[in-house]
């Protein structure tokens, strides 16, 4: 269970999150729906510590992950693909899949079968493999991004609006991809974030609202 517990976050002075209570169970798939600036990306950077909590915490599985510096809340098992991408330009697209596994150290034969996991959902990631990450279209980039989030997520992973900027043959085959995440990690919990509750009605058990940073039930 990943869950934010009262959660106030504030930017430079301005409340953002105000008493955020947020849960998705293991196997559970939610998604967080809101205009631009309700505090979507908020709330998935302070599940991953990159924005600190003014009050609140992080739970995952029961223990209180607010502790964790952010750049080890992957060695938690969370997976995260941001809206913008965030890949290395000049590193290949299986480099790109292979760093946050290999920078936590996994055995090599871990790392080459959660590669081969990730190929099983997202096949044209093996075709992309040897291109420069710069290269790409910004809808390949996030599929890059989401298999990157998925070689470390084995617990929960995060993805921030997946279906912005996407060409329709691609947001098909991207949601073909997360309808079969179900099947291949039934016990990741898997939170979403989107503008639109249309794009992923048929994708997730349930939904909620966030406006001005904060939360109701849709």
């Amino acid at each position: 269970m990943l869950r934010l517990e009262a959660a106030a976050v504030e930017i430079a002075g301005t409340p953002v999150l105000r008493g955020v209570d947020l849960a998705v169970p293991p196997g559970g798939r939610v998604a967080l729906i809101g205009r631009n600036g309700a505090g979507k990306t908020t709330t998935l950077r302070a599940l991953m510590g990159l924005l600190p909590l003014r009050a609140g915490r992080v739970v995952l599985d029961g223990r209180d992950a607010g502790a964790v510096p952010a750049h080890h809340r992957a060695r938690l098992g969370i997976g995260y693909a941001p809206e913008e991408r965030r890949l290395f330009g000049s590193f290949s697209v299986r480099d790109n899949l292979l760093l946050p596994a290999q920078v936590l150290g996994l055995p090599r034969a871990e790392v080459e079968r959660r590669l081969d996991a990730v190929y099983g959902l997202l096949p044209e990631l093996r075709e992309f493999g040897p291109r420069k990450a710069a290269g790409l279209s910004g809808g390949q980039g996030k599929m890059v991004a989401l298999g990157r989030a998925l070689m470390v997520g084995t617990r929960a992973v995060l993805l921030d609006e997946p279906f912005q900027g996407l060409a329709p043959a691609l947001a098909l085959r991207y949601a073909e991809a997360l309808a079969r995440l179900r099947a291949a990690l039934p016990d990741v919990a898997i939170l979403i974030t989107e503008s639109s509750p249309d794009l992923l009605r048929s994708l997730v058990d349930s939904t909620i609202q966030i406006e001005r940073g904060e939360m109701t039930c849709a």
